[in-house]
């Protein structure tokens, strides 16, 4: 369906002008900067609150199909509205994993069952998502993944234990990567993919305290927790290749997520602006030329990155490598957002190494965002992995 531009830029100041209203702001507690720092019930009820009243106003899943709770609309106004919530720097979306990861899987491959069941409760947030892929002893071997799922009737007995389950206190189902059989030609031939309950007996999240003071991760327990053997995606086995399309969505290699932000944007904006007001030596810091130059540098990189999604858009500009924009684009994001952060407490001296104290500069903020910063380059697969997918995926290089 073709839009004209004169709609598209009416909707505009739609959105803008009901974000302007109903922005919620300051709750007057420290809000997390993702969905990976939310630890307690005032961010959480604060963030759910929120992401039901954009949906309410039509504004969440605006491309996915009426039938399931969506907008049915074409993705440009979900595009228009996620702009607008960047640009007003409103509150983000707290059921990121079902918006992102779960609701867009299961509406490329689930049953029709399946979309009935979960899409609605993903876009409302009545029903909230974690992720049960990493585990305590296997790092980012992800094929490796030990925790049992056995056959019984008509449940699956789930044994082990997950780790880096984001809100998995709070959540009501988790997309679980399990092994259902041991004895398969090579490890990933015996996993399984389940939408699996989180509110059955012998599910124990533990919440995990962080560097940073806050609970945002858990470890997730199984013992002989019983679950409905219907919530298996695909077949037995299947898993590694559900689990892979998955990661796809999680990385951003592909759309179809339900829009809306994901996490506080602080930009490379922000770090100029502080810049601007940092001092050394009793002068501007930006009066160094090795500060303006870095600086510069972080600005060009920022906006060659805001600019890949057009550029990926043009078959004349992507023939030699088409896939590069599209897998690079975690890696890209993460890890500059890792080194302007490393770089904005560089700027402030010795006050960088200040975190919960009152003489931090902005509170701490600063200490707080680099701390967490790292998190965004593991999950999904670390920068290491991804440096990998690059070479072998986009440039043709060999495993060894």
């Amino acid at each position: 369906m073709n839009v004209n531009e004169q709609a598209l830029e009416a909707f505009r100041q739609e959105v803008s002008t009901w974000l302007e209203e109903n922005n919620p702001g300051d709750p007057g507690f420290l809000l997390p900067e993702s969905f990976m720092e939310v630890g307690t019930d005032a961010q959480f009820e604060y963030l759910r609150a929120w992401q039901r009243k954009v949906y309410d106003a039509g504004y969440l899943g605006m491309s996915w199909p009426k039938e399931y709770g969506g907008g049915g609309k074409p993705q440009v106004f979900q595009d228009i509205v996620t702009q607008e919530m960047a640009r007003q720097r409103v509150p983000f979306m707290t059921n990121t994993i079902g918006l992102n990861w779960a609701g867009p899987l299961i509406l490329e491959r689930g049953t029709e069952e399946a979309k009935q069941k979960y899409i609605r409760g993903i876009l409302n947030a009545d029903d909230i998502w974690c992720q049960g892929f990493s585990e305590p002893d296997h790092g980012s071997d992800l094929g490796s993944a030990q925790v049992k799922a056995v056959r019984d009737g008509d449940e699956y007995v789930i044994n082990g234990s997950k780790i880096w389950t984001s809100l998995g206190s709070y959540a009501k189902y988790m997309i679980l990567l399990a092994r259902t059989d041991t004895g398969g030609p090579n490890k990933y031939a015996g996993l399984s993919f389940f939408l699996a309950p989180m509110h059955v007996e012998g599910i124990t999240p533990q919440p995990i305290k962080k560097l940073t003071g806050e609970f945002g991760f858990c470890q997730t327990f199984f013992h002989d927790a019983r679950i409905p053997a219907n919530c298996i995606m695909g077949q037995e086995g299947e898993g590694w290749q559900v689990a892979m399309a998955t990661l796809m969505f999680e990385r951003g290699n592909v759309g179809g997520q339900a829009g809306g932000i994901s996490m506080m944007d602080l930009n490379v904006n922000d770090v100029l602006e502080l810049a601007r007001r940092s001092t050394r030596n009793g002068r501007p810091v930006l009066e160094d030329p090795l500060i303006r130059d870095q600086m510069v540098q972080f600005l060009i990189e920022a906006k060659s990155n805001s600019l890949m999604s057009a550029k990926g858009r043009i078959p004349a500009l992507n023939s030699e490598r088409p896939g590069a924009i599209a897998m690079s684009g975690k890696l890209r994001g993460t890890e500059l957002k890792r080194r302007f952060c490393q770089f904005a407490l560089s700027l402030q001296g010795a006050n960088g190494g200040r975190f919960i104290a009152p003489a931090a500069v902005d509170g701490g903020k600063w200490q707080r965002i680099y701390f967490n910063s790292f998190s965004a380059t593991i999950g999904g697969g670390t920068t290491q992995v991804q440096y990998n997918i690059m070479g072998e995926r986009v440039l043709g290089l060999p495993k060894s």
